[in-house]
Protein backbone atom coordinates (compact mmCIF):
# COMPACT_ATOMS: atom_id res chain seq x y z
CA UNK A 1 0.00 0.00 0.00
CA UNK A 2 1.34 3.64 -1.04
CA UNK A 3 2.68 5.78 1.70
CA UNK A 4 1.07 9.26 0.44
CA UNK A 5 3.22 12.43 1.25
CA UNK A 6 1.79 13.98 -1.32
CA UNK A 7 -0.85 16.39 0.28
CA UNK A 8 0.30 19.29 -0.93
CA UNK A 9 -0.92 18.41 -4.85
CA UNK A 10 -3.96 16.97 -3.69
CA UNK A 11 -5.46 15.29 -0.12
CA UNK A 12 -7.72 12.24 0.16
CA UNK A 13 -11.30 13.15 -0.11
CA UNK A 14 -13.05 13.37 3.33
CA UNK A 15 -15.48 10.73 4.03
CA UNK A 16 -17.86 13.91 5.36
CA UNK A 17 -17.11 15.34 1.81
CA UNK A 18 -17.69 12.29 -0.50
CA UNK A 19 -21.16 11.93 1.31
CA UNK A 20 -22.37 15.74 1.02
CA UNK A 21 -21.30 15.19 -2.42
CA UNK A 22 -23.54 11.65 -2.75
CA UNK A 23 -26.36 13.33 -0.55
CA UNK A 24 -26.71 16.85 -3.29
CA UNK A 25 -26.10 14.11 -6.43
CA UNK A 26 -29.26 12.49 -5.51
CA UNK A 27 -31.28 15.79 -5.90
CA UNK A 28 -32.56 17.27 -8.85
CA UNK A 29 -33.01 20.77 -9.88
CA UNK A 30 -31.06 23.82 -11.36
CA UNK A 31 -30.12 26.38 -8.36
CA UNK A 32 -31.37 29.40 -11.15
CA UNK A 33 -35.25 27.45 -11.69
CA UNK A 34 -37.75 29.17 -9.61
CA UNK A 35 -39.68 25.60 -9.07
CA UNK A 36 -39.75 23.98 -5.94
CA UNK A 37 -37.24 21.40 -6.97
CA UNK A 38 -34.53 24.10 -8.03
CA UNK A 39 -35.75 26.54 -5.02
CA UNK A 40 -34.32 23.13 -2.89
CA UNK A 41 -31.32 23.43 -4.88
CA UNK A 42 -30.68 26.65 -4.56
CA UNK A 43 -31.16 27.06 -0.57
CA UNK A 44 -28.60 23.92 -0.44
CA UNK A 45 -25.73 26.09 -2.59
CA UNK A 46 -26.21 28.80 -0.46
CA UNK A 47 -26.20 27.49 2.44
CA UNK A 48 -22.71 25.94 1.09
CA UNK A 49 -21.83 29.19 0.10
CA UNK A 50 -22.59 30.08 3.82
CA UNK A 51 -20.12 27.55 5.46
CA UNK A 52 -17.01 28.40 3.09
CA UNK A 53 -17.81 31.85 3.86
CA UNK A 54 -17.93 31.38 7.81
CA UNK A 55 -13.97 29.29 7.21
CA UNK A 56 -12.71 32.44 5.34
CA UNK A 57 -14.31 35.41 7.66
CA UNK A 58 -15.99 36.61 4.58
CA UNK A 59 -19.75 37.46 3.93
CA UNK A 60 -21.43 34.46 2.15
CA UNK A 61 -21.94 37.57 -1.03
CA UNK A 62 -18.25 37.82 -1.20
CA UNK A 63 -18.16 33.51 -2.22
CA UNK A 64 -17.81 33.17 -6.15
CA UNK A 65 -17.53 29.72 -6.98
CA UNK A 66 -15.13 28.66 -9.48
CA UNK A 67 -13.40 25.35 -11.22
CA UNK A 68 -10.90 25.68 -8.87
CA UNK A 69 -7.77 28.05 -7.42
CA UNK A 70 -6.61 28.22 -11.16
CA UNK A 71 -9.96 29.81 -12.29
CA UNK A 72 -9.91 31.57 -9.12
CA UNK A 73 -6.59 33.34 -9.65
CA UNK A 74 -6.97 34.36 -13.39
CA UNK A 75 -10.62 35.67 -12.66
CA UNK A 76 -8.36 37.76 -10.08
CA UNK A 77 -5.71 39.05 -11.58
CA UNK A 78 -7.16 39.43 -15.48
CA UNK A 79 -10.14 40.78 -13.94
CA UNK A 80 -8.75 43.82 -11.85
CA UNK A 81 -6.33 44.38 -14.54
CA UNK A 82 -9.00 45.02 -17.49
CA UNK A 83 -11.54 46.77 -14.67
CA UNK A 84 -8.21 49.11 -13.63
CA UNK A 85 -7.81 49.66 -17.27
CA UNK A 86 -11.04 49.92 -18.43
CA UNK A 87 -12.67 50.78 -21.99
CA UNK A 88 -14.42 54.01 -22.67
CA UNK A 89 -15.44 56.21 -25.53
CA UNK A 90 -17.57 53.58 -26.75
CA UNK A 91 -19.57 54.44 -29.66
CA UNK A 92 -23.56 54.44 -29.64
CA UNK A 93 -23.79 51.45 -32.08
CA UNK A 94 -21.85 48.19 -32.18
CA UNK A 95 -20.31 48.60 -35.75
CA UNK A 96 -19.06 51.92 -34.73
CA UNK A 97 -18.00 51.19 -31.58
CA UNK A 98 -14.39 52.83 -30.58
CA UNK A 99 -12.63 51.21 -27.86
CA UNK A 100 -10.43 53.40 -25.81
CA UNK A 101 -8.24 51.70 -23.37
CA UNK A 102 -7.27 53.81 -20.28
CA UNK A 103 -4.02 52.58 -20.03
CA UNK A 104 -2.14 54.16 -17.39
CA UNK A 105 -2.25 51.67 -14.25
CA UNK A 106 -0.33 48.77 -16.04
CA UNK A 107 2.05 47.77 -13.27
CA UNK A 108 1.79 44.47 -11.76
CA UNK A 109 3.61 44.07 -8.66
CA UNK A 110 4.60 40.04 -8.22
CA UNK A 111 7.09 38.27 -5.85
CA UNK A 112 9.27 35.85 -7.70
CA UNK A 113 8.04 32.44 -5.70
CA UNK A 114 4.48 32.46 -6.70
CA UNK A 115 2.32 29.68 -8.17
CA UNK A 116 2.43 28.94 -11.92
CA UNK A 117 -1.23 29.85 -12.02
CA UNK A 118 0.02 33.39 -11.03
CA UNK A 119 3.08 33.71 -13.13
CA UNK A 120 1.69 32.45 -16.21
CA UNK A 121 -1.28 34.42 -15.56
CA UNK A 122 0.84 37.66 -15.51
CA UNK A 123 3.04 36.79 -17.97
CA UNK A 124 -0.26 36.36 -20.48
CA UNK A 125 -1.17 39.92 -19.49
CA UNK A 126 2.13 41.55 -20.41
CA UNK A 127 1.97 39.62 -23.76
CA UNK A 128 -1.18 39.97 -24.84
CA UNK A 129 -2.43 43.36 -22.84
CA UNK A 130 0.31 45.58 -22.33
CA UNK A 131 1.14 45.43 -18.95
CA UNK A 132 4.59 45.60 -17.33
CA UNK A 133 5.50 42.56 -14.75
CA UNK A 134 7.75 43.82 -11.38
CA UNK A 135 9.13 40.86 -9.87
CA UNK A 136 9.88 41.44 -6.52
CA UNK A 137 12.32 39.48 -4.21
CA UNK A 138 12.38 36.90 -1.65
CA UNK A 139 14.57 36.95 1.36
CA UNK A 140 16.68 33.38 1.77
CA UNK A 141 13.46 31.57 3.45
CA UNK A 142 11.46 32.48 0.85
CA UNK A 143 9.10 34.77 2.05
CA UNK A 144 8.68 38.03 0.12
CA UNK A 145 11.29 40.96 0.73
CA UNK A 146 8.48 44.03 2.38
CA UNK A 147 10.70 47.00 1.91
CA UNK A 148 10.48 45.99 -1.96
CA UNK A 149 7.13 45.62 -2.38
CA UNK A 150 7.01 49.10 -0.14
CA UNK A 151 9.50 50.54 -2.42
CA UNK A 152 7.99 49.64 -5.57
CA UNK A 153 4.34 51.11 -4.26
CA UNK A 154 5.96 54.51 -3.47
CA UNK A 155 7.58 54.65 -7.06
CA UNK A 156 4.24 55.69 -8.78
CA UNK A 157 1.46 53.98 -6.98
CA UNK A 158 -0.64 55.36 -9.85
CA UNK A 159 0.49 53.41 -12.63
CA UNK A 160 -0.02 50.20 -10.42
CA UNK A 161 -3.27 47.63 -11.70
CA UNK A 162 -2.76 45.37 -8.73
CA UNK A 163 -0.20 43.78 -6.65
CA UNK A 164 -0.72 39.36 -6.40
CA UNK A 165 1.13 37.62 -3.26
CA UNK A 166 0.88 33.49 -2.43
CA UNK A 167 -0.14 33.52 1.73
CA UNK A 168 2.29 30.86 2.00
CA UNK A 169 4.65 29.05 -0.28
CA UNK A 170 3.64 25.64 -2.15
CA UNK A 171 7.00 24.49 -2.49
CA UNK A 172 9.10 25.34 0.52
CA UNK A 173 5.99 26.48 2.79
CA UNK A 174 7.03 29.57 3.84
CA UNK A 175 4.66 31.78 5.71
CA UNK A 176 3.84 35.42 3.63
CA UNK A 177 3.88 38.62 5.36
CA UNK A 178 -0.02 39.30 3.96
CA UNK A 179 -1.22 41.40 6.75
CA UNK A 180 2.01 44.11 5.95
CA UNK A 181 1.30 43.74 2.21
CA UNK A 182 -2.27 44.45 2.79
CA UNK A 183 -1.62 47.28 4.49
CA UNK A 184 0.47 48.63 2.60
CA UNK A 185 -1.75 48.38 -0.66
CA UNK A 186 -4.45 49.94 1.24
CA UNK A 187 -2.12 53.05 1.74
CA UNK A 188 -0.84 53.33 -1.93
CA UNK A 189 -4.71 53.02 -3.41
CA UNK A 190 -3.33 49.99 -5.19
CA UNK A 191 -5.92 46.30 -4.95
CA UNK A 192 -4.00 43.01 -3.31
CA UNK A 193 -5.07 39.80 -4.42
CA UNK A 194 -4.28 36.77 -2.15
CA UNK A 195 -3.99 33.25 -3.50
CA UNK A 196 -4.42 31.09 -0.31
CA UNK A 197 -4.48 28.22 -2.45
CA UNK A 198 -1.72 26.17 -0.15
CA UNK A 199 -2.76 28.42 3.16
CA UNK A 200 -6.20 27.47 3.22
CA UNK A 201 -6.85 24.74 5.82
CA UNK A 202 -3.40 25.10 7.58
CA UNK A 203 -3.56 28.58 8.70
CA UNK A 204 -6.40 30.51 10.18
CA UNK A 205 -8.13 32.93 7.50
CA UNK A 206 -10.45 36.10 8.15
CA UNK A 207 -10.94 37.84 5.42
CA UNK A 208 -12.87 40.42 6.80
CA UNK A 209 -10.87 41.02 9.91
CA UNK A 210 -7.60 41.19 7.75
CA UNK A 211 -9.22 43.58 5.66
CA UNK A 212 -9.80 45.60 8.45
CA UNK A 213 -7.19 45.51 10.59
CA UNK A 214 -4.79 46.72 7.18
CA UNK A 215 -7.43 49.61 6.26
CA UNK A 216 -8.47 47.95 3.21
CA UNK A 217 -11.75 49.33 1.17
CA UNK A 218 -11.76 49.45 -2.35
CA UNK A 219 -8.00 48.99 -2.25
CA UNK A 220 -5.53 46.63 -0.16
CA UNK A 221 -6.70 43.40 -0.12
CA UNK A 222 -9.95 42.93 -2.35
CA UNK A 223 -9.54 39.18 -3.11
CA UNK A 224 -8.66 36.07 -2.46
CA UNK A 225 -8.34 32.20 -4.12
CA UNK A 226 -9.07 29.04 -2.33
CA UNK A 227 -9.61 25.42 -3.24
CA UNK A 228 -11.50 22.70 -2.48
CA UNK A 229 -9.57 19.51 -3.47
CA UNK A 230 -6.35 20.92 -1.12
CA UNK A 231 -8.78 20.57 2.37
CA UNK A 232 -10.63 17.31 1.34
CA UNK A 233 -13.37 18.50 -0.83
CA UNK A 234 -13.62 17.54 -4.68
CA UNK A 235 -11.32 18.38 -7.73
CA UNK A 236 -13.22 20.88 -10.20
CA UNK A 237 -14.21 23.84 -7.39
CA UNK A 238 -12.71 26.36 -5.80
CA UNK A 239 -13.65 30.01 -4.85
CA UNK A 240 -12.82 33.67 -5.20
CA UNK A 241 -13.38 35.77 -2.11
CA UNK A 242 -14.13 39.33 -4.39
CA UNK A 243 -15.18 41.98 -1.49
CA UNK A 244 -18.37 43.80 -2.23
CA UNK A 245 -16.31 46.96 -2.25
CA UNK A 246 -14.43 45.43 -5.68
CA UNK A 247 -15.33 45.17 -8.86
CA UNK A 248 -13.46 42.73 -12.05
CA UNK A 249 -14.43 42.09 -15.56
CA UNK A 250 -15.55 38.87 -15.80
CA UNK A 251 -13.58 35.98 -17.82
CA UNK A 252 -16.90 33.93 -18.58
CA UNK A 253 -19.96 35.44 -19.72
CA UNK A 254 -23.58 34.17 -19.72
CA UNK A 255 -26.08 34.05 -16.97
CA UNK A 256 -24.45 36.04 -14.56
CA UNK A 257 -25.43 33.59 -11.96
CA UNK A 258 -22.48 35.12 -9.35
CA UNK A 259 -23.04 38.93 -9.27
CA UNK A 260 -22.36 39.01 -13.03
CA UNK A 261 -18.52 37.96 -11.90
CA UNK A 262 -18.98 34.03 -13.15
CA UNK A 263 -21.78 33.01 -15.08
CA UNK A 264 -22.39 29.10 -15.04
CA UNK A 265 -24.64 26.59 -14.05
CA UNK A 266 -23.45 26.13 -10.42
CA UNK A 267 -22.56 22.57 -9.22
CA UNK A 268 -24.63 22.35 -5.83
CA UNK A 269 -22.99 19.26 -5.31
CA UNK A 270 -19.44 20.18 -5.51
CA UNK A 271 -19.98 23.25 -3.54
CA UNK A 272 -21.96 21.12 -0.71
CA UNK A 273 -18.97 18.71 -0.98
CA UNK A 274 -16.57 21.68 -0.97
CA UNK A 275 -18.54 23.33 2.41
CA UNK A 276 -18.76 19.47 4.41
CA UNK A 277 -14.48 20.03 4.02
CA UNK A 278 -14.52 23.29 4.77
CA UNK A 279 -16.48 23.04 7.96
CA UNK A 280 -14.14 19.68 8.62
CA UNK A 281 -10.74 21.25 8.00
CA UNK A 282 -11.43 24.62 9.80
CA UNK A 283 -12.79 22.99 13.14
CA UNK A 284 -9.88 20.73 13.70
CA UNK A 285 -7.36 23.54 12.31
CA UNK A 286 -5.26 24.06 15.20
CA UNK A 287 -5.41 20.16 16.57
CA UNK A 288 -4.22 19.18 13.43
CA UNK A 289 -1.52 21.66 12.62
CA UNK A 290 -0.33 21.14 16.03
CA UNK A 291 0.08 17.01 15.14
CA UNK A 292 1.27 17.27 11.86
CA UNK A 293 4.13 20.28 13.21
CA UNK A 294 5.31 17.56 15.35
CA UNK A 295 4.95 14.85 12.94
CA UNK A 296 6.65 17.17 10.43
CA UNK A 297 9.53 17.86 12.95
CA UNK A 298 10.33 13.94 13.62
CA UNK A 299 10.69 13.97 10.12
CA UNK A 300 13.29 16.59 9.50
CA UNK A 301 15.26 15.43 12.35
CA UNK A 302 15.49 12.02 10.94
CA UNK A 303 16.01 13.13 7.12
CA UNK A 304 19.21 15.20 8.90
CA UNK A 305 20.29 11.93 11.09
CA UNK A 306 19.72 9.61 7.53
CA UNK A 307 21.35 12.03 5.25
CA UNK A 308 23.33 14.73 6.67
CA UNK A 309 24.12 16.73 3.92
CA UNK A 310 20.73 17.48 2.94
CA UNK A 311 19.88 21.04 3.58
CA UNK A 312 16.04 21.93 4.35
CA UNK A 313 14.91 25.09 2.59
CA UNK A 314 12.84 27.57 4.05
CA UNK A 315 12.24 28.35 7.71
CA UNK A 316 14.28 25.71 10.13
CA UNK A 317 11.61 24.85 12.72
CA UNK A 318 14.31 23.94 15.65
CA UNK A 319 15.32 27.54 15.03
CA UNK A 320 14.16 30.16 17.49
CA UNK A 321 11.34 32.44 15.09
CA UNK A 322 8.27 34.88 15.61
CA UNK A 323 4.79 32.97 15.42
CA UNK A 324 3.43 32.25 11.86
CA UNK A 325 1.59 35.63 10.83
CA UNK A 326 -2.34 34.32 10.51
CA UNK A 327 -4.12 36.01 7.88
CA UNK A 328 -6.59 38.08 9.86
CA UNK A 329 -7.04 35.64 12.94
CA UNK A 330 -7.03 37.53 16.38
CA UNK A 331 -4.35 37.25 18.25
CA UNK A 332 -4.03 35.02 20.97
CA UNK A 333 -3.40 36.89 25.04
CA UNK A 334 -0.18 37.64 25.57
CA UNK A 335 0.90 37.58 21.69
CA UNK A 336 0.94 39.70 18.71
CA UNK A 337 -1.99 42.87 18.97
CA UNK A 338 -3.22 42.18 15.37
CA UNK A 339 -1.57 45.19 14.31
CA UNK A 340 -0.32 45.27 10.38
CA UNK A 341 3.82 43.74 11.18
CA UNK A 342 2.70 42.04 14.13
CA UNK A 343 2.41 38.46 14.31
CA UNK A 344 -0.19 36.52 15.94
CA UNK A 345 -0.67 33.22 17.50
CA UNK A 346 -0.48 30.26 15.35
CA UNK A 347 0.55 26.39 16.55
CA UNK A 348 2.93 26.36 13.98
CA UNK A 349 5.52 29.31 15.52
CA UNK A 350 7.67 29.18 12.89
CA UNK A 351 7.15 31.13 9.75
CA UNK A 352 6.55 27.76 7.40
CA UNK A 353 3.06 25.39 7.16
CA UNK A 354 2.47 22.66 9.49
CA UNK A 355 2.50 19.81 7.13
CA UNK A 356 5.51 20.78 4.81
CA UNK A 357 9.31 19.80 4.76
CA UNK A 358 11.09 20.80 1.47
CA UNK A 359 14.89 19.78 0.87
CA UNK A 360 17.37 19.63 -0.69
CA UNK A 361 19.86 16.50 -1.44
CA UNK A 362 23.55 17.14 -3.10
CA UNK A 363 24.84 15.02 -6.15
CA UNK A 364 21.96 13.89 -7.25
CA UNK A 365 18.17 14.78 -9.63
CA UNK A 366 14.94 15.12 -7.38
CA UNK A 367 13.02 13.18 -9.90
CA UNK A 368 15.56 9.91 -9.39
CA UNK A 369 15.08 10.22 -6.09
CA UNK A 370 11.15 10.32 -6.69
CA UNK A 371 11.15 7.50 -8.59
CA UNK A 372 13.22 5.51 -6.95
CA UNK A 373 11.11 6.18 -3.75
CA UNK A 374 7.88 5.59 -5.40
CA UNK A 375 9.05 2.18 -6.56
CA UNK A 376 9.96 1.50 -2.62
CA UNK A 377 5.58 3.09 -2.07
CA UNK A 378 5.97 6.61 -1.27
CA UNK A 379 4.69 9.26 -2.83
CA UNK A 380 6.25 12.79 -2.49
CA UNK A 381 6.97 15.41 -5.15
CA UNK A 382 10.12 17.33 -6.51
CA UNK A 383 8.16 20.67 -6.34
CA UNK A 384 9.51 21.95 -9.82
CA UNK A 385 8.34 22.04 -12.89
CA UNK A 386 9.47 19.75 -15.79
CA UNK A 387 8.83 20.72 -19.02
CA UNK A 388 8.92 17.90 -21.71
CA UNK A 389 10.80 15.15 -19.66
CA UNK A 390 13.24 17.79 -18.76
CA UNK A 391 14.53 18.39 -15.25
CA UNK A 392 14.42 21.89 -14.22
CA UNK A 393 15.79 23.83 -11.02
CA UNK A 394 12.84 25.27 -8.83
CA UNK A 395 12.16 28.99 -9.71
CA UNK A 396 11.39 29.17 -5.84
CA UNK A 397 14.47 28.35 -4.82
CA UNK A 398 16.49 30.43 -7.58
CA UNK A 399 14.59 32.93 -6.04
CA UNK A 400 15.91 32.69 -2.64
CA UNK A 401 19.28 32.67 -3.72
CA UNK A 402 20.13 28.78 -4.47
CA UNK A 403 22.47 28.05 -7.20
CA UNK A 404 20.92 25.47 -10.36
CA UNK A 405 22.46 22.92 -9.10
CA UNK A 406 21.09 22.70 -5.28
CA UNK A 407 17.51 24.05 -7.41
CA UNK A 408 17.45 20.60 -8.86
CA UNK A 409 17.95 18.01 -6.11
CA UNK A 410 14.54 18.78 -4.29
CA UNK A 411 12.11 16.80 -2.25
CA UNK A 412 8.55 18.21 -0.97
CA UNK A 413 7.47 16.24 1.49
CA UNK A 414 3.76 17.45 2.84
CA UNK A 415 1.84 15.61 5.38
CA UNK A 416 -2.25 15.74 5.98
CA UNK A 417 -5.15 14.44 7.56
CA UNK A 418 -4.24 10.93 6.51
CA UNK A 419 -0.58 10.79 7.76
CA UNK A 420 0.42 8.66 10.62
CA UNK A 421 3.80 7.65 12.66
CA UNK A 422 4.38 4.84 10.97
CA UNK A 423 4.39 6.75 7.23
CA UNK A 424 6.94 9.07 8.53
CA UNK A 425 8.66 6.00 9.75
CA UNK A 426 8.04 4.30 6.48
CA UNK A 427 9.48 7.69 4.29
CA UNK A 428 12.51 7.53 7.02
CA UNK A 429 13.43 3.75 6.58
CA UNK A 430 13.05 4.22 2.44
CA UNK A 431 15.15 7.46 2.25
CA UNK A 432 19.14 6.19 2.69
CA UNK A 433 18.86 3.33 0.17
CA UNK A 434 16.90 6.06 -2.49
CA UNK A 435 19.95 8.90 -1.93
CA UNK A 436 22.38 6.07 -2.47
CA UNK A 437 20.85 4.96 -6.00
CA UNK A 438 20.40 8.22 -6.86
CA UNK A 439 23.71 9.48 -6.13
CA UNK A 440 25.29 7.33 -7.82
CA UNK A 441 23.15 8.03 -10.84
CA UNK A 442 24.20 11.88 -10.46
CA UNK A 443 22.91 14.93 -11.99
CA UNK A 444 21.93 14.49 -15.68
CA UNK A 445 23.73 16.94 -18.49
CA UNK A 446 21.43 19.38 -19.71
CA UNK A 447 22.69 19.63 -23.45
CA UNK A 448 20.68 22.36 -25.06
CA UNK A 449 18.10 21.58 -27.88
CA UNK A 450 18.34 17.91 -27.14
CA UNK A 451 17.13 17.65 -23.41
CA UNK A 452 18.32 15.33 -20.71
CA UNK A 453 21.77 13.52 -21.96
Amino acid sequence: MTVYLDHAATTPASPVAINAYARAMAMVGNPSSIHSAGQAAKRMLEEAREQVAATLGCDPIEVVFTSGGTEAINLALKGLYWQRNNVVGRAASASERIETRIETRTRILVPRGEHHATMDTVQWLEQHEGAIVEWLPLDEFGALRIDALEHALRADPGSIALVTMIAANNEVGTVQPVREAAALTAAAGVPLHVDAVAAYGHLPIDFELLRSQSGSAATGLVALSVSAHKIGGPVGIGALVLSRQASVVPLIHGGGQQRQVRSGTQDVAAAASFAAAAGESSGSLSAESARLSALRDRMIAGVRAAVPDAVLNGPDPSAPALGAPALGAPAASGTASGAPGERAAHPDAVGRLSMNAHFSFPGCEGDSLLFLLDAAGIAVSTGSACQAGIPEPSHVLRAMGRDEVASRGVLRVTLGRTTTDADVDAFLAALPGAYAQASQAGLADRVPGLGIR
